[in-house]
């Protein structure tokens, strides 16, 4: 099977970002908290082919469509996500020139593992390379958040565009949302031997809708009310007190996810770094218990695909993404990898569920060009 990159035709610039997954650390990223992303082997590739003028032509190989702009109005759709792209570079002082842009994709849409960063991050590169733009690796994925949350108008946090841009292959990307610090902790799974199976619901999954929002909104609600900028500084020691200052239960829910969520970050952090990457596990299905119980962005099916993975041997199992539909990781001992495949499949079944779809990933590598 070719790759997205192997299916774009050569022009003046091939870049290439992946998908992620985020191991632990949900929600926290707009809650200036911790995360902990690795990348996916699935990537988004985007090409570029200087164009005279100020105007962008843009096909997406999944779609067949091309879509053409100028800025002089706002623009819709997928081929939002290019505009904004060119809008928030412009913003930003960079020169960028007209261009033909065509994407191949590998990264599954909707699925919950950042095909709309990837696309973003590797359009970024494309048009920064274009223009001959000095705009180190570091300070994109603060360009590409803004774009999605100002232009698309998804209010997105920072997780999901530095996973794609910094991530490296055998690593996963510690990352303090707020002062952008970041750690590559090595993840090792074969040495290990581990797996990540990761199953994706086929349940519908969006950004761009009012249940999200909600949930940031409580979350900066909160941080007045307890007089802090963002809920990562609550500490988990304090937690008790802290949600005794706040009359509404949901709120409270809310806050005890974030704020437990950030501890677990950490606590996985350092059994990495300790080489005991089983004990991620049960880090992995509290987390999945908390956005279940306390932030309430599961659906029967990750549910299910969770349920199932845990009773058949898996050392941990959570959610990963937005929530509202996405994936599930469950991390199993490779000769158990069949059989908790097996089971998943054999429950949605049973459930009546869409069929999912099950991939086993490895830490990838972030944004990187590849030859001309």
């Amino acid at each position: 099977m070719t790759t997205a990159a192997e299916r774009l035709e050569k022009a003046d610039s091939l870049w290439v970002s992946p998908g992620r997954v985020n191991l632990i650390g949900e929600h926290t990223d707009y809650n200036d908290g911790f995360v902990l992303p690795f990348a996916l082997p699935h990537a988004t590739a985007v090409s570029g082919t200087r164009l005279p003028g100020k105007r962008w032509e843009v096909t997406s190989e999944q779609t067949g469509e091309t879509v053409s702009f100028d800025l002089s109005a706002k623009v819709e759709g997928w081929a939002a996500y290019v505009a904004a792209v060119v809008w928030v570079l412009r913003e930003a002082g960079v020169d960028v020139p007209g261009a033909r842009l065509t994407i191949a994709s590998d990264v599954p849409f909707g699925a919950g593992l950042s095909s709309s960063a990837a696309l973003e991050c590797a359009t970024m590169a494309v048009l920064a390379d274009l223009a001959a733009a000095d705009l180190p690796m570091r300070d994109r994925p603060r360009l590409a958040q803004r774009a999605e949350n100002e232009y698309v108008g998804a209010p997105t946090g920072i997780m999901d565009q530095a996973a794609s841009t910094l991530c490296q292959e055998g690593h996963a990307l510690f990352l303090d949302c707020r002062s952008l610090a970041t750690e590559q902790v090595p993840f090792d799974l074969a040495a290990a031997g581990l797996k990540i199976l990761v199953v994706d619901s086929r349940a519908p999954h969006a950004h761009v809708d009012g249940e999200y929002a909600a949930r940031r909104r409580a979350c900066e609600e909160a941080a007045g009310i307890l007089g802090v900028t963002a809920l990562r500084d609550v500490d988990v020691d304090a937690l008790p007190d802290a949600l005794a200052k706040l009359d509404d239960e949901t709120m409270r829910r809310r806050v005890r996810h974030v704020v437990t969520e950030d501890q677990r970050v950490l606590d996985t952090v350092a059994v990495l770094r300790a080489g005991d990457l089983r004990a991620a596990g049960p880090l992995m299905t509290a987390s999945h218990e908390s956005m279940r119980d306390d932030y309430e962005i599961t659906v029967p099916q990750v549910d299910t695909a969770v349920r199932v993975a845990l009773e058949h041997g898996a050392h941990g199992a959570r959610m990963t993404g937005g929530g509202f539909g996405g994936c599930v990781l469950a991390l199993v001992d490779e000769e158990r990898c069949d059989a908790v495949e097996t089971a998943v499949r054999e429950a949605f079944a049973a459930s009546g569920f869409t069929p999912p779809d099950t991939f086993v990933v490895t830490p990838g590598q972030g944004t990187y060009q590849l030859s001309r």
